[in-house]
């Protein structure tokens, strides 16, 4: 796209947007302004126009998102083919392993949780759809990456804010770009309470030609109830074929 064409008002918006997290979920305008880069003029300028949309609300001194902005969400999911697709596939995935199975794509060194299922099991892990989470040290993160050219990956390693979640999360350069090759080697790939204690996932790729993008199907289990080597018997052949299902219909 050429330079000409970009709208900086709506990069601006969308970044105070994306602003509100987990961790952030109520923000004074100066800590808007810090965490987009933005004046504090600018920033407020966007934060009351949001208001006035209602997108947010002020209590005078801070600021926080509303429900309105689901709508914005709302619109890829009805919008897309794959959501709806894609989720009997999650369901059936879901209850034939007793877990929690989601689907997610790249966003920059991140990926974002487009759709999710969660088995009727007291302990199953739950995932958020519209969650973003580091690529490196994700399954679904790094059977994504194992998909790219070396050249991109090496670029979105950089990008990306290594981070130990666990004593067990890899973050040197050379062990993650093993764990990629590896992914792309096997066709699939492992996280081993990398992210989280208690917590291991298995993940393939699944590519939507019409969509020239490639998503990522995985379930998440918790350690106690799995090793590594049962999950990969267990979990990846119902992977393969929920992926061949998929494939067929999207």
């Amino acid at each position: 796209m050429n330079d000409r064409d970009f709208v900086g008002a709506m990069g601006k918006g969308l970044a105070v947007i994306e602003a509100f997290d987990a961790s952030s979920q109520r923000m004074t305008l100066s800590e808007v302004a810090r965490k987009t880069g933005l004046t504090r003029p600018t920033a407020r300028r966007y934060l009351l126009s949001l208001t006035r949309l209602r997108y947010a609300e002020t209590d005078g001194k801070h600021f926080w998102l509303t429900h309105r902005v689901l709508r914005l969400g709302h619109a890829f999911l009805s919008s897309s083919p794959l959501p709806k697709s894609i989720q009997p596939v999650l369901d059936q995935l879901a209850e034939g392993t007793k877990e929690a199975a989601s689907l997610s794509t790249m966003d920059g060194p991140e990926i974002v949780f487009l759709a999710s299922s969660v088995a009727p099991r007291m302990m199953a892990a739950t995932i958020n759809v519209g969650l973003h989470l580091p690529a490196y040290c994700t399954a679904s993160g790094r059977i994504l990456l194992a998909s790219l050219s070396e050249a991109a990956i090496e670029r979105l390693l950089r990008a990306a804010v290594s981070r130990k979640f666990t004593p067990k999360t890899r973050t040197s350069r050379q062990e993650l770009l093993k764990e990629i090759r590896n992914a792309r080697r096997n066709a699939y790939a492992v996280n081993d309470e990398e992210l989280e204690i208690g917590v291991r996932s298995i993940a393939v790729a699944v590519a939507v030609p019409q969509l020239q993008k490639n998503f990522a199907m995985a379930v998440s289990v918790h350690a106690g109830r799995m090793s590594v080597t049962e999950m990969v018997a267990r979990i990846l052949p119902k992977l393969q074929s929920g992926k061949r299902s998929l494939e067929q219909v999207s």
